[in-house]
């Protein structure tokens, strides 16, 4: 099978259900973002710090692979036997934000990103995380986006950052606390 096909050469491309569009079409730029997402997550997952937790991340990535390809149909969903979204991942996330808790310091300011790069990482993974919400969001004020993909990604993100403080906690690395200039 060729990976490339030239159809793609004149800015247009296909969405699952062959409808074809522009390559900067918001629901494009919402998927691509998700798979975006997708990568900064298994490179958070290829720290060795993260090796206990590989198999947790590698839940969440193929719930992005869901996510992504629920986007990639677009209104035409109905017509394929896509993988689901269900409350159970937004479950699994709480619970594990709740698991890193119980043994966090508690929260006395914002952190600043960094420290190590596993910290970063989990930050980074945060970031692409929020613009994948705020896209996704904005792609429902125009189609029908699930409700349960928006509520994922707000947890996701809250989760990256839970997991950048434990990840800070297990390689003693010291978290630096925002202090803002007072003039």
């Amino acid at each position: 099978m060729k990976i490339y096909t030239k159809t793609g050469d004149k800015g247009q491309t296909s969405l699952l259900g062959g409808t074809r569009v522009s390559k900067t079409h918001t629901r494009i730029e919402t998927y691509g973002t998700i798979d975006e997402l997708n990568v900064q997550v298994g490179h958070l997952r290829d720290f060795e710090v993260n090796k206990k937790r590989e198999e947790k991340i590698l839940q969440i990535q193929n719930t992005l692979f869901t996510i992504g390809s629920i986007l990639a149909a677009g209104a035409e969903a109905s017509k394929f036997k896509l993988p689901e979204l269900s409350d159970s991942e937004i479950i699994f996330l709480e619970k594990e934000m709740d698991n890193m808790d119980e043994v966090l310091p508690a929260m006395k300011n914002f952190v600043l990103p960094g420290g190590h790069l596993a910290v970063t990482a989990a930050h980074r993974a945060r970031v692409v995380c929020r613009r994948a919400e705020r896209l996704c969001i904005h792609l429902s004020e125009k189609e029908e986006v699930p409700e349960l993909i928006i509520k994922f990604l707000n947890r996701l993100s809250d989760y990256f950052f839970v997991l950048s403080r434990m990840i800070t906690k297990e390689l003693e690395v010291e978290e630096i606390p925002w202090k803002p200039e007072k003039k």
